[in-house]
């Protein structure tokens, strides 16, 4: 998690995101898929085919480990995972910086 920064306080959130002119009330209704991953895992189709109720599938992160958010694939935070009003949520712990969040635009 070295990689991450840690999330900055509500004043500096403000600053992050004022942005003035056009080009802001333009994007501004865009919607974006926001999704959090908590690990992944090769296996080949054959076992994949096999999975059945009551299959566990082993995953590359360890129990309490930090959760990815990631933004249209992008990872811009980490996460843990809580629960408001009987549904699940994610409690952001780091932002990443915003020229590792531009970075992975630019693989796209």
């Amino acid at each position: 998690m070295s990689d991450m920064t840690e999330a900055p306080g509500a004043d500096a959130r403000a600053k992050a995101f004022e942005f003035s002119g056009p080009n802001y009330d333009l994007l501004s209704s865009v919607s974006l898929r926001l999704s959090v991953e908590a690990g992944s895992t090769s296996m080949p189709l054959a076992e994949l085919l096999a999975l059945n109720a009551g299959s566990v599938v082993q995953l590359n992160r360890q129990a309490g480990e930090l959760l990815d958010v990631m933004v249209n694939g992008t990872p811009i935070a980490k996460g843990e995972i809580v629960t408001v009003d009987g549904r699940y949520g994610i409690r952001i712990v780091e932002v990443a910086s915003t020229s590792q969040r531009a970075a992975g635009l630019e693989r796209r």
